[in-house]
């Protein structure tokens, strides 16, 4: 059975108030009666119930992070990458329970278990989980999307790295491009297609003219949409995310093509094996660990110093230039 301050009191012959209060640190115990008592309760095995302690200080010490989805939708790599980001900021103090929104019952979540909030949304439906969070008044930061609520926004600026993307393929010159979307309800993919239009439209071509598929973020949604453009005889493929950039290597490899020799390909996200494996893949680099560190810190000021800090911070992209595209403008100047 566990020994309780009770039980230190009755060994000690003293209340259980002035156990109490020499645990804790309180109190006119002085310094060497105090230092008594806990060498006796250390000697009797007693453990603080810190559970009841964090109650009587009305903290839980816990932070929710909550994705849009867990299972459909939120790439291992990012979960991965967004955990050792959000761990690497709160080291022991905080606990951190990971859920999706998608799992979330309307009016449960509840105030006194969690400290904070960190919101890794990427749908218009993820709303009314954050308009509860507020209601609730429990401090809340949003990562990787633009909302706007009175709550702080970390994010970067998707389009514009996407834009930059297609400038680069656009300016090595390729211009039968392909194009491998991620799911279309998802912040992140129509900020990344406005990016892809706005570059093409700004060389003077039609985004029509592009042919593209929609895939869900994964491997084989990249190596299945490769295959169907493959008919389109591309001489370069742009993916929304680094994982679906290398199932469409795989599907190139598969009709016997090589990459970037016969089609240059880029993709987003940075992966760490992007740079390491056989594939030294050109992609741009969207840190979710810096990402989810920066939307941390603002969250740990507003818990430990009562700093509010709503607004929306902008990290920076940067296009990775690495092996996987082949400039090809004398080649196209030679058949004009």
């Amino acid at each position: 059975m566990a020994v309780t301050i009770k039980d230190v009191a009755k060994r000690a012959g003293v209340s259980y108030s002035t156990v109490s209060r020499a645990l804790n640190g309180i109190g006119s115990e002085n310094n060497e009666r105090r230092k008594q008592i806990v060498e006796l309760a250390e000697q009797m095995g007693y453990v603080r119930n810190q559970a009841a302690v964090n109650l009587k200080l009305s903290r839980s010490y816990v932070i929710g992070l909550y994705f849009s989805t867990i299972s459909k939708m939120t790439s291992p790599f990012v979960l991965h990458d967004v955990l050792t980001g959000v761990y690497s900021i709160v080291g022991s103090k905080y606990n951190i329970v990971v859920k999706g929104i998608d799992m979330h019952e309307p009016g449960t979540i509840n105030p006194s278990y969690f400290d904070g909030i960190i919101v890794l949304s990427q749908r218009n439906e993820d709303m009314a989980f954050m308009e509860e969070v507020m209601e609730k008044k429990i401090p809340m930061v949003v990562i990787c999307r633009t909302v706007y609520l009175n709550a702080p926004n970390v994010t970067t600026d998707e389009a514009k790295a996407m834009e930059q993307a297609m400038d680069y393929l656009l300016e090595n010159g390729h211009r039968k491009i392909c194009v491998i979307e991620g799911e279309q309800d998802l912040d992140s993919t129509q900020l990344r297609h406005r990016g892809w239009q706005d570059s093409v439209r700004k060389h003077g071509l039609d985004p029509d003219e592009f042919p593209m598929v929609s895939g869900n973020y994964r491997y084989a949604s990249g190596l299945e949409g490769a295959k169907k453009l493959l008919v389109f005889q591309p001489t370069a493929m742009l993916c929304f995310n680094d994982e679906m950039a290398f199932g469409a290597r795989e599907a190139i490899a598969q009709a016997g093509l090589r990459v970037p020799d016969d089609i240059s390909l880029i993709g987003f996200d940075n992966w760490d094996l992007s740079g390491y494996n056989s594939m030294r893949l050109t992609t741009v680099e969207r840190s979710m660990s810096e990402i989810a560190k920066e939307g941390t810190r603002v969250l740990l000021r507003r818990l430990e110093t009562g700093e509010v800090d709503n607004r929306r911070i902008f990290l920076d992209n940067r296009l990775i230039i690495r092996d996987t595209v082949r400039d090809i403008r004398n080649e196209q100047e030679g058949r004009a």
